[in-house]
């Protein structure tokens, strides 16, 4: 299996790819990563530069054809998944709740209560929704927000719009956040970089599901 770390966890939310390769190694997954690792074109295709996301593309298939390959990033599974050809690709939300049901992985529970927050790319655009709140349910208990699965808001980061206009993406964030405040909860967890980025904020601790499990499903097992 090729872990494909994403720009957002290899470059500036380093702990998700740590956490990501602990949670491997404690279940025995074979995997390797790329020392050379590219970036998968998501960003040049959302905002238009379609001829240079092509070649970015062209050049990944030849080193990923043939190899399954694991996503730490939502926006990274979805093109992988849906703007390239013939690859076959799993988020870590569906690789841990596979290990977790199978034994594979083994947390401890307690009576934490946790809200999650269904990013875009991987709710709504690839239907993937229970299995990460499987995974936090391993661990703790979900108290959704207002907005959940296919009606989840947009934590204001893709699209470019975070580059391009901030103050928007801050607004959007800013209103997520407040649904999660509103759960009565003090963690949220995402199950994308990019969203977790955007959603660090100074009320809730912001987590992606990987940390989450390093840190709160006993430490000390894994």
């Amino acid at each position: 299996m090729l872990y494909f770390r994403g720009c957002t966890a290899r470059e500036k939310q380093t702990d998700i790819s740590k956490a990501t390769e602990m949670l491997l190694n404690k279940a025995g997954v074979d995997y390797h990563i790329l020392k050379d690792e590219k970036c998968c074109g998501s960003v040049l295709l959302r905002t238009g530069f379609i001829d240079e996301a092509s070649e970015q593309i062209k050049k990944n298939t030849d080193i990923f054809k043939g190899q399954k390959i694991l996503t730490s990033c939502a926006g990274c599974y979805k093109t992988l998944k849906d703007d390239y050809e013939g690859l076959d690709v799993i988020h870590i939300s569906q690789l841990l709740d596979d290990l977790i049901k199978t034994g594979k992985l083994n947390f401890s529970r307690n009576d934490l209560d946790v809200t999650y927050h269904d990013s875009c790319h991987l709710g709504r655009h690839c239907n993937v929704f229970d299995e990460p709140r499987d995974v936090i349910e391993s661990v703790a208990n979900l108290v959704e927000m207002e907005n959940i699965r296919e009606n989840s808001l947009c934590c204001g980061a893709g699209g470019g719009v975070k580059s391009a206009y901030p103050e928007i993406a801050g607004e959007m964030a800013k209103a997520r956040i407040a649904q999660a405040k509103e759960t009565g909860c003090e963690i949220l967890v995402t199950p994308c970089p990019f969203c977790k980025l955007n959603l660090e904020n100074d009320d809730l601790e912001v987590l992606d599901l990987t940390e989450f499990l390093v840190e709160y499903g006993d430490i000390d097992e894994i």
